[in-house]
């Protein structure tokens, strides 16, 4: 039984590529603070690992980290918005806190992922969530956008570096797919143009069901009508 680690699972885009990797059989180790709704998603389900775990704490993610065991792939997802506002209007404490969350979260994630591939012998895949704000900002989205753009140069770095170790790294970058993060931008902009989530959970199945000789560097799904090509 292959198996993926997803982290913030609880919610949005973790939550429906969880379920759906729970559905195609994998074993799924659930990352996310929220056990309560680990619990709901796990429910019913013997290939499903719940490990309640904040990504910023690198000792409780190194714990999941071994519960859970043998690792193919990891979904490393958890990310935050933060405040939506000009550079000189965003507090200090919530620059750090997207930061932690978005950037030294996947760090953590990935490094844990990368050493249990090495140890154990077999290679696997690391998958970035980055998102088209790693190519294209939105207005008043300095700190999510300056994350998304370190998360590329992590894509690459893992890439280059896990090749001695059959390790590969992509990233998907995603555009308006139905979750929380996205259903407060539509409420504030109504003609926000969305798709469902379960798109994204899809394309993520897609780059992990390749063999280790293939691999997607950058991978873009979006909803078509979003203003991300042209200057819609």
């Amino acid at each position: 039984m292959k198996s993926i680690i997803i982290t913030g699972a609880s919610s949005g885009i973790g939550h429906a590529t969880a379920g759906m990797f729970l559905e195609k059989g994998w074993r799924v180790g659930l990352v996310a603070r929220r056990a309560d709704r680990l619990d709901a998603l796990a429910q019913g389900r013997p290939n499903a690992v719940v490990l309640p775990a904040d990504v910023t704490d690198a000792a409780a993610m190194e714990a999941a980290f071994k519960r859970f065991g043998a690792v193919d792939v990891l979904f490393n997802n958890a990310g935050m918005f933060g405040p939506s506002a000009p550079i000189d209007e965003v507090a200090l404490d919530d620059w750090a806190q997207v930061l932690a969350v978005n950037l030294t979260g996947m760090f953590i994630a990935a490094r844990l992922a990368f050493g249990a591939m090495r140890a154990q012998g077999s290679g696997g895949r690391i998958i970035n969530n980055g998102s088209i704000s790693a190519h294209t900002p939105r207005e008043n989205s300095v700190c999510y956008t300056t994350t998304k753009h370190a998360i590329t140069g992590l894509t690459k770095s893992l890439a280059l570096d896990g090749r001695p170790f059959d390790i590969t790294a992509g990233q998907i970058d995603i555009g308006n797919a139905e979750s929380e993060i996205v259903a407060g931008l539509k409420a504030a902009n109504p003609g926000t143009q969305t798709m469902d989530v379960r798109h994204a959970a899809a394309s993520v199945l897609h780059m992990a069901e390749l063999p280790l000789s293939a691999n997607i560097p950058f991978l873009t799904v979006m909803a078509t009508k979003m203003p991300y090509i042209g200057r819609g």
